[in-house]
C-alpha cells in the first residue's frame, strides 16, 4: 500500500494540492486540486484572502479522500515576505496586505535614517526590496501605529496558514529569511534591529527549521476533508523548496527557480554579507537544510503572465514562445529588473514606454513584446552568472533550472546561449517535489536531503539545453 504525502504548493498567482508517493525509488506526483490566487483590491489596497486559501487547501485533501488515497501528511509552501498581525484572540489586525500595494513606497528612507543600507545588509545579508516584510511594517508604524499596539503577533503567510489549519503558531527559518529582520550567522530573529526600528519584540517567535511538526489538522477542517493528519513544515518559502528539489547533476552548479519571480545562485553554508554581494544585489536565504541559498531575484516570467492576461489569456504560454521565437531579431532590450515592472497597469505599456525613453524600437504585436521578455530575461541571467562566479571565485559549469519556467524551451534555449553553458531543464514541480521530500525526511522516510536529490534525479526527466556557437 502505497503511503501518500500532500504538498499545498502556494504561488502568487495560483495554488495546488499535490499528492506524492515513493515506490520502488521513484517519486510520483499527481495534483488533486488548483486554484486560482491573486491579490484582491480592497479600497486602494491589495490584499489577500487567506480564508480562501486555507478553504482550498482542505478541498484538496478531502478530493485525496475522494480518490481513495489519502495522505498521511501535508506541507505547506507559498511566496515570501508577506505576513498577518494577530490580536491576542488570534484574529487578524488590519489588512492582509500583498507585497506589491504601494504602501513601502518611501519607507526605505525612514528605514536608513535609522540603519544605513550597508549596515543592514551586513547584519542580514537580504536584498533590499521595497516590499520587504521590514519596510511593510515600517509602513504600519508610521501610518497605523494603533495595529502595532493590538498586534500580539505577526506570522508570516505559510506560518499564518499553518495556524488556521491548526491552531499552532510557528515561525519557520527559511520563510523568516526573507524578512531582512533575521541574522542568517545565528538563523535567529535580529532583536537589536527591531528594537531599533521601535518595532515590538513580542510580534516575534522562536524560529523552527524545516521538517519540525507543527500539529494536526484542526477538528472542524478535518471534518471537511473527512479525515484528520499531521502537518509538518517543509522549507515554507518556495524557493527553498525548488533548491531542495535540484536534481543530484553536478555539484557545482548555478540554480534558476524559475516562475512568477526568477531566483538565481548558488547554494552555500555560509551567507555572504560582503559589501560586494550587496552591491550585486544578492539575497541571502534559508535553505530546508539549514544552509543559506544565495542568490539574486529576478522579475521573471511575472512580466509574461501579465502580458498574457492583457491579451484575455487567449494564448499559451507555449504559443506565447513561438510568437517570441518568430521575433527573436527584434533588437530592444529592458531592464527586468526596473521597479516600473513590477506592479504596472499595463505591461504591454510600461515595456513600450522604457523602450521609448532608451531611444530604443518600439515593440508593437504580441510576439515582439514577449521576444523583448525573454531575451532580456536571459541577458540578466548572463550577467548575474558572471557575479556569481565573481563572488564565490569560481566558474559553475552547469545551470539547473527548476520549477514552471523550465518548460519554456525558448527561454531555456536563450539562457545557454547567453551564458555559454549547459542548461538542464526540470523538474517542473520543484516547490512541490521539494516540500514532499522535506516532509518524508522529517518523518524519518529518507536518510537526507542529498538522498532525496538523487530520487528526485531517477524520478523525473531532466531535458538538457547546449548553447549554440
Amino acid at each position: 500500500m502505497k503511503t501518500y504525502y500532500a504538498a499545498a504548493d502556494i504561488g502568487a498567482s495560483g495554488g495546488r494540492l499535490i499528492l506524492g508517493a515513493l515506490e520502488d525509488g521513484q517519486l510520483t506526483l499527481e495534483t488533486i486540486h488548483r486554484f486560482d490566487n491573486r491579490m484582491e483590491k480592497r479600497g486602494d489596497a491589495l490584499c489577500w484572502d487567506y480564508q480562501r486559501i486555507a478553504e482550498n487547501i482542505v478541498e484538496g485533501l478531502r478530493l485525496c479522500a475522494e480518490a481513495g488515497k489519502i495522505p498521511i501528511s501535508l506541507g505547506v509552501d507559498t511566496w515570501g515576505v508577506d505576513y498577518v498581525l494577530l490580536d491576542e484572540a488570534g484574529n487578524p489586525v488590519g489588512e492582509c496586505y500583498g507585497y506589491r500595494d504601494h504602501r513601502t513606497d518611501g519607507m526605505d528612507r525612514v528605514v536608513e535614517k535609522i540603519i544605513a543600507p550597508e549596515e543592514l545588509y551586513r547584519r542580514t545579508g537580504t536584498l533590499k526590496a521595497d516590499y520587504n516584510t521590514i519596510y511593510q511594517l515600517m509602513s504600519v508604524r508610521e501610518r497605523s501605529p494603533e495595529h502595532l499596539e493590538a498586534a500580539q503577533c505577526m506570522l508570516l503567510t505559510p506560518d499564518y496558514l499553518n495556524y488556521l489549519l491548526t491552531g499552532v503558531k510557528k515561525w519557520e527559518y527559511t520563510e523568516a529569511s526573507t524578512t531582512q529582520l533575521l541574522d542568517p550567522e545565528k538563523k535567529d530573529w535580529d532583536f537589536d534591529l527591531i528594537r531599533s526600528l521601535g518595532l515590538p519584540e513580542k510580534l516575534f517567535g522562536p524560529v523552527s527549521f524545516p521538517g519540525t511538526y507543527v500539529g494536526k489538522l484542526a477538528e472542524h477542517w478535518a471534518k471537511k476533508a473527512g479525515y484528520s493528519l499531521d502537518v509538518y513544515l517543509p522549507g515554507t518559502h518556495d524557493t527553498a523548496c525548488a533548491v531542495a528539489a535540484l536534481p543530484k547533476v553536478e555539484s557545482d552548479s548555478i540554480y534558476i527557480s524559475s516562475g512568477t519571480w526568477s531566483l538565481m545562485g548558488v547554494r552555500r553554508e555560509k551567507p555572504d554579507c560582503s559589501e560586494e554581494s550587496r552591491k550585486a544585489n544578492l539575497t541571502n536565504e534559508g535553505s530546508a537544510d539549514g544552509g543559506i541559498c544565495c542568490h539574486k531575484n529576478i522579475m521573471g516570467l511575472w512580466m509574461i503572465q501579465s502580458v498574457r492576461h492583457e491579451y484575455g489569456d487567449r494564448y499559451s504560454f507555449d504559443e506565447i514562445c513561438r510568437m517570441a521565437e518568430e521575433s527573436k531579431d527584434f533588437p530592444s532590450l529592458v531592464d527586468v529588473q526596473d521597479n516600473c515592472f513590477l506592479s504596472p497597469d499595463s505591461m504591454c505599456e510600461s515595456i513600450r514606454t522604457w523602450c521609448e525613453a532608451h531611444s530604443l524600437k518600439v515593440p508593437q504585436t504580441l510576439g515582439e513584446i514577449a521576444s523583448v521578455v525573454y531575451r532580456s530575461l536571459a541577458a540578466c541571467y548572463a550577467q548575474t552568472a558572471k557575479e556569481l562566479e565573481t563572488l564565490n571565485g569560481k566558474p559553475y559549469p552547469v545551470v539547473q533550472v527548476v520549477g514552471g519556467g523550465s518548460q519554456a524551451e525558448y527561454l531555456n534555449q536563450l539562457t545557454a546561449d547567453a551564458l555559454g553553458k549547459t542548461v538542464y531543464a526540470g523538474p517542473t514541480e520543484a516547490s512541490a517535489i521539494g516540500n514532499i521530500i522535506v516532509q518524508m525526511w522529517g518523518r524519518g522516510g529518507i536518510g537526507s536531503l542529498d538522498e532525496a536529490r538523487q530520487i528526485v534525479g531517477a524520478s523525473f526527466p531532466v531535458k538538457v539545453f547546449q548553447p549554440r556557437s
